[in-house]
């Protein structure tokens, strides 16, 4: 007589097991931690960070701490070299330079930003469009890039900014140089676009019934996020010299406003003479853009799905 056991019962499955959004959530979490991970490996990028971070602060906090503005002083003696009232020593018209080099860096911080997310924003909309539906339409939209990329930009920008009325505050040179400054970006697009459209996971939304729009916003451009980021960042240096030609050939920020560029133009004839109008200007601009080189390329690296190695 053999023994009798009851079937054993099976186990219900849990609430966590049977929703996938969780599974998906920590899926989501565990890319962006391991995209951090990249990024903060990446020595030069962190150095460079760590910088930017400090110029920043020293454009944007450095006036409220400092007792001296950009503007003229009566109380500031003339052409005095640097010292510990005025590291950076004054101008012959009674200017902090130091006072000024805080004022410069903030518009001209101000500018490329503006400049940058303006452009990249149009930009890559653009390219993203006439990437994915080739044809006549990516014919006439790539025609157009073609006719602004031929328009020398400093011409082009200093003309307009020349004839039009309050063309030399901040944000109007900001407007005009984003104007004629999306075109790489668009082609940057356009090309990383023609490759992804052909990619399994848009005949899989297009299956599911997704939209143009959809395919476009949230399957094209963020799988060419990492092209696009180190286009923008390439665009954030190209504006700061851009703004700075500008402003030294008269048509950018002018008085009693101040820029980088600006500064340059101002202290030109005092290179050797009066070296601390000249050189400090100058040395935060080669900074500021190397810097956002080098944080654009930890960007790419982190960003990149195929990167498997990653930079120390």
């Amino acid at each position: 007589m053999s023994d009798l056991h009851p079937p054993a019962s099976t186990p219900a499955p849990s609430a966590s097991a049977a929703s996938p959004d969780p599974v998906d959530r920590s899926a989501e979490h565990g890319q962006l931690r391991m995209v951090a991970t990249r990024f903060l490996r990446h020595r030069m990028a962190m150095a460079s960070l760590t910088v930017l971070v400090l110029t920043v602060l020293f454009a944007f906090l450095g006036p409220l701490l400092w007792p001296w503005d950009h503007t003229v002083h009566r109380e500031i003696l003339p052409n005095q070299p640097p010292s510990w009232a005025h590291p950076f020593g004054t101008t012959n018209a009674g200017h902090d330079v130091l006072g000024q080099l805080m004022r410069g860096t903030q518009q001209t911080l101000k500018v490329a930003l503006t400049v940058s997310v303006l452009a990249t924003a149009f930009g890559a909309l653009w390219g993203a469009v006439a990437g994915y539906y080739r044809g006549w339409i990516d014919a006439v939209m790539m025609r157009i890039v073609d006719v602004l990329m031929v328009v020398p930009l400093l011409v082009a920008v200093a003309a307009i900014s020349g004839n039009v009325r309050g063309g030399t505050t901040w944000w109007a040179v900001a407007l005009i140089i984003a104007l004629f400054s999306w075109t790489t970006i668009a082609r940057v697009v356009r090309g990383v676009v023609l490759s992804l459209r052909e990619q399994e996971f848009v005949e899989a939304a297009r299956a599911a019934g997704a939209s143009d729009a959809r395919i476009v916003l949230h399957h094209l451009l963020p799988n060419a996020a990492g092209p696009t980021i180190v286009a923008a960042t390439l665009l954030i240096a190209t504006s700061i010299l851009l703004e700075a030609s500008m402003s030294f050939l008269g048509f950018g920020i002018q008085a009693p406003d101040i820029s980088l560029g600006l500064m340059i133009d101002n202290a030109r004839t005092a290179a050797f003479t009066r070296p601390w109008l000249f050189y400090p200007p100058g040395l935060f601009i080669v900074m500021i853009c190397l810097t956002i080189n080098f944080i654009g390329d930890g960007l790419r690296d982190a960003l990149d799905p195929r990167q498997t190695i990653t930079r120390r």
